[in-house]
């Protein structure tokens, strides 16, 4: 043990020393004497973990210190607005995209089929994440994930995250004898295809064409294989769709939506739940199923069951999972592209939703993360304050929340009236 403790010690010395006379060497980017304690810090720690030296001095062996790295700024970077489903389903689910999607399925369906067959995984779904994540392979993300993956983790936001994900990928290299430097993905470290973390590669990602190794990258097999294997090993269900539009009656309790509330269709078939042409649900009865209304009470509601929370362990957001289910219909069916009606009075900014998130942590003692994003924690936080305040608790911030939350009162609370909205009108 102590030979062992002494031999990496003196690794990590020299590695020290190399490392920053490399950075000195390069006076175009300078590392100051902190970043340079950091990164040895970083690779002893890799190897305490289990990775080889050989793999560490290799893909260190150039300078890793940027001042102002790019994918931080992607990491920390906030929209003016932010998207209605809306418009993030018409932006993603594009007619082009859905053609492109519609052929692909038909050419790769022998193969589709085959991944179906054992994992339980319907083509259409693979080919729906194919076209979100990489434009069905046609971008990567460009960045060098080795590098992405370290200037994140010496970023102060969420350095233990991607510390563990660099781990992951140094791990991948050691394994599978990856050239590092053809590890391309997205700027927070997402690869191949499918944009796999290396986490997730290394749980999940399997050699579907027998050649003995697995390429995430060069393979659609193995990439689409993967996967499959991923959504089968997290539950997918093959009988079971991701979900439908459904029509509300005008006197629906809108407390009873979110993905936590759930219930069987004869349950919402009795709260006046149909189809989006207004019909009885077609379903098993005995189905459970969730109601989401991404847009509150003015926008559309769509019933969820359980592969729905399957899509969002894969990206926790509820538009990105209700664009691969809408994406998905269409793919096997031979309805016409159409863009979703958009309604401008749902147009939210980041600020109204970051002012939203500060006074509900102040005033109710939440403890919701202040980014400006209408996650679901934030939607169930609202609900309450709506409920509090006498409005139809639908989740979503309107014009009169923001309006209550503005002449809130700590003694009188919501009681002041807020007037309705003064439009103007054009000359």
């Amino acid at each position: 043990m102590e030979k062992s403790y002494l031999h990496v010690s003196f690794l990590a010395l020299s590695l020290l020393v190399e490392g920053c006379i490399s950075a000195k060497a390069n006076v175009t980017s300078f590392a100051p004497p902190e970043y340079c304690t950091w990164l040895e810090e970083l690779k002893k720690d890799m190897i305490n973990r289990g990775i080889s030296e050989e793999t560490v001095k290799t893909v260190y062996a150039q300078d890793y210190y940027h001042p102002s790295p790019e994918v931080v700024k992607k990491d920390r970077r906030q929209i003016e607005f932010a998207l209605t489903s809306t418009e993030y389903i018409n932006r993603v689910v594009t007619a082009k995209r859905v053609e492109k999607a519609r052929e692909y399925y038909k050419t790769l369906h022998p193969l589709l089929k085959q991944i179906e067959d054992k994992y339980g995984v319907p083509g259409q779904y693979i080919i729906a994440f194919w076209g979100m994540e990489t434009n069905f392979g046609s971008n990567f993300g460009g960045y060098n994930v080795i590098s992405s993956l370290t200037n994140l983790s010496y970023d102060k936001r969420r350095p233990t995250f991607f510390r563990n994900q660099l781990y992951e990928a140094l791990k991948i290299i050691d394994t599978w004898n990856v050239d590092y430097t053809q590890m391309q993905g997205s700027w927070a470290g997402a690869m191949g295809h499918f944009q796999f973390m290396p986490s997730t590669f290394n749980a999940y990602a399997v050699d579907f064409d027998g050649d003995n190794k697995i390429d995430i990258w060069h393979s659609f097999v193995d990439a689409s294989a993967s996967a499959a294997n991923y959504l089968s090993s997290i539950g997918w269900q093959r009988q079971i769709p991701w979900g439908m539009e459904v029509s509300l009656p005008w006197n629906f309790d809108f407390a009873q939506t979110g993905r936590n509330k759930v219930k069987n269709i004869k349950e919402w078939q009795r709260l006046g739940v149909r189809t989006k042409n207004n019909q009885k649900l077609n379903l098993d009865k005995g189905l459970n199923a969730a109601l989401i209304t991404p847009e509150g009470k003015k926008g559309r509601a769509y019933l969820v069951f359980d592969n729905f929370n399957k899509i969002m362990h894969w990206n926790r957001s509820e538009n990105y999972a209700l664009a691969i289910g809408i994406l998905s219909d269409y793919i096997i069916s031979n309805k016409p592209w159409r863009a979703q009606y958009e309604n401008p009075a749902l147009r939210l900014r980041t600020d109204d939703i970051l002012q939203i998130q500060s006074f509900i942590n102040k005033i109710f003692g939440d403890k919701l993360d202040e980014d400006g994003l209408l996650g679901t924690g934030t939607r169930e936080a609202i609900k309450k304050v709506q409920q509090k305040a006498n409005l139809p608790a639908d989740g979503y911030p309107d014009y009169r929340l923001l309006q209550k939350i503005k002449n809130y009162n700590p003694q009188l609370g919501f009681s002041i009236p807020v007037p309705e909205r003064k439009l103007h009108k054009p000359n």
